[in-house]
């Protein structure tokens, strides 16, 4: 590889990156969008949920109980003292279940039928909602049986719980970490997959071809300054991430820039790839969008957990390098840098990258035909 084709090759491409405002606009404004949407359009937070209390007990008791439901920063409840009252709401999605405190609470309460206590109904259309609405309800009731009605226990176990890493359990705190990837996504193969489909619509790749620069010589070219922008762009995005959407980052600047340079390598061979398979730039925005943008939206463990989905599809998503990126980005985030993770998904996204890259050659053209 000849050091001054290469350098005359990056900057062509150098100057072709700052001509053009598209990618401008994607390396600097969509991390922006991106991090201001999943910091607060987007949230996996369960907090005042909808629910209706029938209190049919007019006891002194069960008016505490109702308190406790009121007083809780995850429901937010609506009091009512007929069942019938709230039978339309729920169907109208208008309220995500009811607690249901009976007339005779004060009588369950005395006899110690504490698992008939209370009645609990939840709209089953949204099943995490439901699962949460219910199991928090039972924690209310547990909770308050425990303080306030003396020789009976809630549980016949004292638990403890505890909230590691993301202790305030902000759903955005794993978010935006998951949104740089994202963003790392489009920069990486976006861009890059319109790089040689670019020199095909405009003539000039047969200019290239005719010039001493081997294949390899012309990739790198291509490469290495999407390369450096990426990495700008990472320590951008994960600077607004910190001081503007306050999302705490645990870990080294340094681990951050191993992840994403580790993880630059497959995406921008992808890109790469697309391009010299695909002669025009409609064609290779499209298979970019399909092949890396929406699997990383949707199979990395973004939003979905992996181990949720069938096995097959767990199975492809070991095939994608953005998955080993996020779980490394949302681990400096949260958790701090735990190299005993990192080194693996640094290894295979750079495995990825090598047959990639491997590919991308392999398809290069040589000559013109």
């Amino acid at each position: 590889m000849n050091i001054i084709r290469l350098m005359a090759l990056m900057r062509k491409e150098s100057l072709q990156i700052v001509r053009d405002p598209a990618a401008i606009a994607i390396a600097f404004v969509l991390p922006v969008l991106l991090l201001i949407l999943f910091s607060t359009a987007i949230s996996l937070d369960i907090k005042q949920i909808p629910i209706a209390l029938v209190q049919k007990s007019t006891s002194t008791r069960a008016a505490s109980l109702a308190a406790a439901f009121t007083g809780t920063k995850y429901f937010k409840v609506t009091v009512v003292r007929n069942k019938k009252v709230v039978v339309d709401p729920l169907i109208a999605n208008e309220i995500n279940g009811f607690v249901e405190i009976p007339g005779d609470f004060d009588q369950k309460l005395a006899s110690g039928d504490i698992d008939g206590l209370i009645h609990i109904v939840t709209d089953a259309s949204q099943p995490n909602t439901a699962a949460f609405v219910s199991n928090y309800a039972r924690m209310v009731v547990s909770t308050w049986v425990a303080s306030h009605v003396s020789g009976l226990a809630a549980s016949p176990v004292a638990i403890t719980s505890r909230v590691w890493f993301n202790p305030d359990v902000e759903s955005k705190n794993f978010l935006v970490p998951g949104a740089i990837g994202i963003v790392m996504t489009m920069i990486g193969t976006l861009l890059t997959a319109l790089v040689i489909a670019r020199e095909w619509e405009r003539g000039s790749m047969e200019a290239l071809l005719s010039t001493p620069a081997r294949s390899a010589e012309i990739l790198v070219g291509k490469m290495l300054p999407y390369f450096i922008l990426g990495l700008i762009t990472t320590l951008f995005a994960a600077g607004l991430a910190q001081w503007v959407f306050n999302v705490p980052m645990r870990g080294s600047w340094f681990a951050l820039l191993s992840l994403s340079a580790a993880f630059l390598l497959p995406a921008l061979a992808q890109g790469l790839l697309i391009s010299t398979l695909a002669k025009n730039q409609f064609i290779a925005s499209v298979l970019a969008l399909l092949s890396a943008f929406l699997p990383a939206f949707l199979l990395s463990g973004f939003l979905f957990e992996i181990d949720s989905m069938p096995t097959v599809i767990q199975w492809f998503t070991a095939l994608l390098a953005v998955k080993y990126y996020i779980i490394g980005l949302q681990t400096v985030f949260i958790a701090g840098d735990v190299w005993s993770l990192f080194l693996p998904n640094i290894g295979f996204m750079l495995l990825i990258g090598a047959v990639m890259m491997f590919l991308a050659k392999l398809k290069t053209p040589t000559r013109l035909e």
